[in-house]
């Protein structure tokens, strides 16, 4: 009988969740001094595998009992972080979707998402060098002692920049090996939103299943004070997410939701066959002219979808009549692929 496995931190509560309403099986795979959610909540976690390291996922013990136990590993955006791509996809074990899909998050290299954004055509920042810095920006790196984490800062102009860029490197929340990485890019004015989507091969269509925004810390604490206080502060907000918050979006623009999502599915197709299987997430400014522009891009599950776990989201009710988790969804596609002996088409 198929379990579900997933590494024990960003979405794999929801997988858990949604895919025992499904009637599957699941096994946490936990790092020591960080199980405790997984044992607490004993009624979505089957099994919990306890290891010294989250790379000893990799490791051919843990394999053999995964391919024992028929798991299918749910990637989610730790599952990268900790064991890095190569590792990763050198692993025995069935992935739910396409894992080689999930390089395609990283701004530098071959496989980037400015790149699967283009051939989509789909809008998003201009990316500058420091010398072509001629309005507000958004700069993106790893920090110095959060490096599976990406740190931002906001800049008005060239001069704010380098004065920021020096500041956070004298107060070492950033270091060269930060600066090796940095991307730069035109900071575009607008609301911002998740885009939650689910792309079924088996169903043969893209879902729009959920909308949510983020909550950054110190980010959301500092922007509540008022404008005085701020420039008093004389310091630089943090943007570290910490959380999500569930919305919806106007009406109006599902059209152009639905034109971008459906777009990049075919981009994936094109740059990774067989494409993305299963959930991404799109992240949308929408300027006051209501264009949607694109400033990231998640090949997976997008963590603000825990902001639905338990409850279900708000347009998954429009495919299914009633409100689902993505994590449901998830087993809801493996339990048809496993009745129309389709597997083949959603496993890597």
């Amino acid at each position: 009988m198929v379990k579900i496995a997933a590494l024990a931190s960003h979405s794999a509560l929801d997988v858990f969740d949604g895919v025992k309403d499904e009637g599957f099986s699941t096994i946490a795979l936990c790092k020591k001094g960080r199980e405790r959610p997984y044992l607490e909540f004993k009624a979505i976690v089957d099994k919990c595998i306890l290891l010294n390291d989250f790379k000893e996922i990799a490791s051919e013990p843990v394999q053999k009992q995964l391919i024992d136990e028929e798991a299918i590993m749910v990637p989610n955006r730790s599952l990268a972080v900790y064991l890095g791509y190569d590792l990763m996809e050198s692993m025995k074990v069935k992935f739910f979707g396409n894992r080689y899909m999930l390089r395609w998050e990283e701004r530098k290299g071959e496989k980037n998402y400015y790149k699967l954004l283009d051939v989509a055509n789909i809008k998003r920042p201009r990316v500058l060098k420091p010398e072509e810095i001629d309005g507000p920006v958004i700069v993106k790196m790893p920090e110095a002692k959060r490096r599976v984490e990406r740190g931002f800062f906001l800049a008005a102009n060239k001069q704010d920049f380098d004065e920021k860029l020096n500041l956070l490197l004298k107060q070492g929340i950033i270091d060269d090996e930060s600066i090796k990485q940095l991307v730069i890019e035109e900071y575009v004015l607008g609301a911002h939103f998740n885009l939650n989507y689910f792309y079924s091969p088996i169903f043969e269509r893209v879902e729009l299943l959920s909308v949510d925004r983020r909550i950054q810390s110190d980010w959301d604490g500092f922007y509540r004070l008022p404008a005085e206080i701020q420039l008093k502060l004389n310091r630089e907000p943090r943007l570290i997410e910490v959380g999500h918050v569930m919305v919806t979006i106007r009406e109006s623009l599902l059209e152009k939701v639905f034109e971008i999502g459906y777009n990049f599915v075919e981009a994936t197709k094109k740059l990774e066959p067989p494409g993305i299987i299963g959930p991404f997430t799109l992240q949308v400014m929408v300027t006051p002219d209501l264009e949607l522009v694109v400033y990231d891009v998640a090949p997976r599950i997008g963590g603000g979808t825990n902001a639905y776990m338990g409850i279900g989201s708000q347009y998954s009710k429009f495919y299914f009549g009633k409100p689902i988790s993505l994590g449901r969804r998830i087993g809801i596609e493996i339990r048809e692929a496993i009745n129309k002996k389709s597997l083949d088409l959603i496993l890597t």
